[in-house]
């Protein structure tokens, strides 16, 4: 690969890194947006699965979530971001060359480990009554399990928008 191409890759993942920053510290300010925001961030790893697959989605999760952690006021959206919604959509694509039936069982099992530290993290960190916690988190962890599949049908979705409409607009001639 030509030093060209890869300044270019570098540089486009950089810019990308900056932009899933700005659009968790956005959920970090709007608190109500941090879930959000973290899911439209995810998507910025998706384009460089797509253009430049290799390390390179990876050093986007890593600078985006890393930055995030140490300039975002308030730190669910980051802590959100590393701990799923960053490297979802860059294992996504490994997962689903297996067997469909095999390819969910272990989303499920990747989502529910990640739930499971998120929850926990944040079972440790709240302050609040014992009792009232546990009810809270027990329905969070069902409403986590409806909306997954959901994220993941719509990431499938936005995945071939861009191949099938917006990525033939974007390539040079």
């Amino acid at each position: 690969m030509a030093v060209k191409d890869k300044t270019k890759r570098l540089a486009v993942s950089a810019m990308l890194s900056a932009v899933g920053v700005v659009l968790l510290y956005f959920g970090a300010i709007l608190q109500v947006m941090d879930i959000s925001m973290a899911v439209i961030a995810s998507v910025l790893c998706v384009f460089a699965v797509i253009e430049y697959g290799g390390y390179y989605p990876w050093l986007i999760y890593a600078v985006t979530g890393v930055i995030a952690i140490i300039i975002l006021p308030q730190k669910e959206a980051a802590a959100v971001y590393i701990l799923f919604f960053g490297f979802y959509p860059i294992i996504k694509e490994k997962l689903e060359k297996k067997k469909r039936i095999v390819s969910w069982v272990l989303k499920e099992v990747i989502f529910n480990i990640s739930l499971a530290i998120m929850l926990a993290m944040s079972a440790l960190l709240m302050t609040a009554d014992a009792a009232e916690p546990l009810f809270i988190y027990i329905i969070l962890a069902v409403l986590a399990e409806i909306v997954f599949p959901i994220y993941d049908i719509a990431l499938t979705r936005v995945i071939t928008l861009y191949i099938r409409k917006l990525r033939p607009k974007f390539k040079q001639k």
